[in-house]
């Protein structure tokens, strides 16, 4: 407060006091009588003690002790403010003359495992300004002229606060350099306009790994409130604070690793008038940039799944399934969970949501007309694991007793397991004839497994061992992988049953028979994701051990000096280590696995014939009512010392040795740098 300003105050307030204190004074006249009987001299009416004098006196002294009390306060407290607390009030004044705004940092570029830029950033040149050129029409709109934008979107992005009331407001972004250069060279015409340089997210390689990689967009306001919840909850040192307008991650590893991405703003000092317009720049603080992420994606790997699960779709279509059009190819390395390539058909470009996606285009990708390109299917998408499944089935089977090595079935084409009227068909009409377990691995035989899901359902002390060996080995369940979205899949049992038909009468919700035999085949109502199935194949791989998937790999340190962040010391976590009943149980599932390869149909090993490693895998082909078949294959390669592990799922896409078996066989040609010399197609359905 101004010194000048308190005396003034100081001396009003005194002359104040002053004048009424006369007014206090004259207010007080004394009342004398004359005694009468005893002569002429005055005598106080009420004795001495109270004479109008005395009590004059005493108020007199009364109110001079009340105003110097009250002028020493004035002047201690002038005294504090000038010399004691001069600094405090100087201090609060320049705050209210300057403001501190941020700006923008540069995301961290996003890597191959090879180092290949898979997201990078480009520089963008943006026209700023502040809010108060809002008021001055006539540059408004020659400045929309030169941009070419209209006049009310120009006035629009000068007022707009969400950048903050002080900050610079972007009035547009991508300005061509003809336009930068018209108003630089005019800059007279153009007082308080900026010219600031931003960046912006560039994707070298187009759709690929748009799943993975996810993309970038202004904070909405749910996110802003749920990081007011988690600092509500308790603070943590590592959280960014955000505000609106920030860019962050919106999906995949762009959400998932936004703390790392993120990069740390830039202040910068700024002085302001009474009505908050900026008068002036101070210091400023530079913006640092976002940590670079390594990712597991290999990108060679990653564009054979695509090519792969595009090729497989063209396939399904010349075989004349047209509904063919979606999927997901997923190959991971069995050894320690890392994803080297995920595709997910249809796809999007991530560069369409820089500077904001229209809302027609948002809607589009969010219609069941446009095939919902949105959806990682890899990882949200839940399906019927079709005969995928067999293999887990083989295991329930030998470890709980149902169906042992050398039990058989005989295969007629028709089952009549649950009684003629509950009959069920083999995806080979004609029949197999008589089957063992590995034999029904390899040719997927049904009525194997028809028995298996029977005798599970009437056996007394393990009636649902099915279901308890699908979770064991992760169904169910999450995998943990480190992409945001992911879907559990569902093992259903008669518990589940009467919960989800509630509606149903208690004869309909009961669990039967004929559910054990549809999922045991991988039909009914189980569900499953093509992350999972890749991960069981894994496991089976690695004889009962399945790593923790993830796209994760490293990051480097803001200051750029080394990888400052791992996935850990090791590579890989363990996600679980489902329990094996014997080695036994396992080697007669992998014979089966490697006897769907090269044993039972030409078509399907002249494919994997000329691949310099052995192969190991499992066709299956899943029914949807009213929709054409879906298509599943999954493989692991070498079969006798396993490191890849490929899934491939294609929605409408036919019979699975057919169609999805093009794509895992295309990504194994890359790997291995062996393409597929066959043309031959698998016209049958299994």
């Amino acid at each position: 407060m101004d010194a000048q300003l308190v005396v003034v105050i100081a001396g009003i307030l005194l002359a104040a006091v002053i004048v009424g204190s006369v007014l206090f004074l004259r207010g007080y006249s004394g009342k004398f009588t004359f005694d009468t009987s005893g002569g002429t001299a005055p005598r106080a009416s009420e004795g001495e003690g109270n004479t109008s004098g005395v009590a004059f006196k005493g108020r007199f002294t009364l109110l001079t002790l009340g105003v110097g009390a009250m002028f020493t306060a004035l002047v201690a407290k002038l005294w504090s403010m000038q010399m004691v607390s001069s600094d405090y009030y100087d201090s609060l004044a320049q705050k209210n003359q300057t403001r501190t705004v941020t700006t923008p940092a540069p995301r961290g570029r996003i890597l191959d495992r090879n180092g290949t830029p898979l997201v990078t950033n480009r520089s963008s040149l943006a026209v700023t300004a502040y809010r108060d050129l809002a008021d001055d029409t006539v540059m408004v709109r020659h400045l929309a002229n030169v941009l070419g934008i209209p006049y009310v979107a120009c006035r629009r992005n000068i007022q707009d606060n969400t950048e903050g009331a002080q900050a610079q407001h972007t009035i547009a972004t991508d300005v061509r350099r003809s336009a930068i250069a018209y108003i630089q060279e005019h800059a007279g015409d153009f007082a308080g306009v900026q010219i600031a340089e931003r960046t912006e997210r560039v994707y070298p390689y187009g759709t690929t790994a748009a799943h993975v990689l996810g993309y970038t967009g202004t904070i909405t306001q749910e996110q802003l409130e749920a990081q007011k919840e988690a600092e509500a909850q308790g603070s943590d040192a590592s959280r960014i604070e955000y505000q609106s307008g920030d860019i962050v991650g919106q999906a995949g590893v762009e959400i998932e690793y936004e703390k790392l991405l993120q990069g740390i703003r830039g202040e910068q000092t700024v002085t302001v008038d009474a009505g908050g317009n900026v008068t002036g720049q101070e210091g400023a603080v530079p913006a640092r940039a976002g940590s670079d992420i390594r990712l597991t994606l290999d990108l060679t790997i990653q564009q054979g799944c695509e090519q792969g699960l595009a090729h497989a779709i063209e396939v399904a279509k010349q075989e004349g399934y047209e509904n063919a059009g979606a999927g997901a190819c997923v190959c991971l390395d069995c050894t320690n969970g890392e994803i080297l390539g995920l595709a997910s058909l249809p796809t999007f470009d991530p560069t369409v949501f820089v500077g904001g996606i229209s809302s027609d285009l948002w809607s589009q990708f969010n219609s069941d007309d446009g095939g919902q390109p949105l959806i990682n299917r890899a990882v949200s998408g839940q399906y019927m694991s079709a005969s995928t499944i067999k293999s887990l089935s083989a295991l329930a089977g030998l470890e709980y007793g149902i169906y042992s090595s050398s039990r058989t079935s005989n295969c007629t084409g028709w089952w009549t397991g649950n009684g003629e009227a509950n009959g069920k068909w083999c995806w080979l009409h004609s029949g197999h004839g008589t089957m063992n377990l590995q034999s029904g691995i390899a040719n997927s035989c049904d009525p194997v497994f028809y028995d298996i899901g029977r005798d599970f359902f009437y056996n007394d002390e393990n009636p649902e061992g099915l279901q308890e060996m699908f979770r064991r080995w992760g169904l169910g369940a999450k995998t943990g992988v480190d992409l945001p979205s992911e879907g559990e899949g569902r093992v259903p049992d008669a518990a589940w049953k009467e919960s989800f038909f509630k509606d149903w009468s208690a004869e309909e919700r009961a669990w039967n028979a004929g559910d054990m035999t549809n999922i045991v085949i991988g039909q009914g109502d189980i569900l499953v994701t093509p992350l999972q199935m890749a991960m069981v194949y894994a496991g089976i791989a690695m004889d009962g051990v399945e790593y923790t998937p993830h796209v994760f790999l490293s990051a480097v340190a803001r200051d750029g000096e080394g990888d400052a962040y791992l996935y850990n010391e090791t590579g890989k976590k363990e996600h679980l280590k489902p329990h094996i009943n014997s080695d036994a149980d396992l080697e007669l599932v992998k014979a089966g696995l490697h006897d769907v390869i090269y044993s039972t149909n030409a078509s399907t090993a002249s494919h994997f014939n000329n691949l310099s490693v052995q192969i190991a895998g499992k066709s299956g082909t899943g029914e949807k009512a009213g929709e054409d078949e879906y298509a599943w294959f999954v493989a692991y390669a070498p079969a006798d010392d396993p490191k890849y592990v490929v899934a491939c799922v294609l929605e409408q896409g036919g019979g699975g040795s057919a169609t999805a078996l093009r794509a895992v066989r295309d990504v194994f040609g890359v790997i291995y740098n062996e393409p597929d010399t066959s043309d031959s197609v698998d016209t049958a359905t299994r």
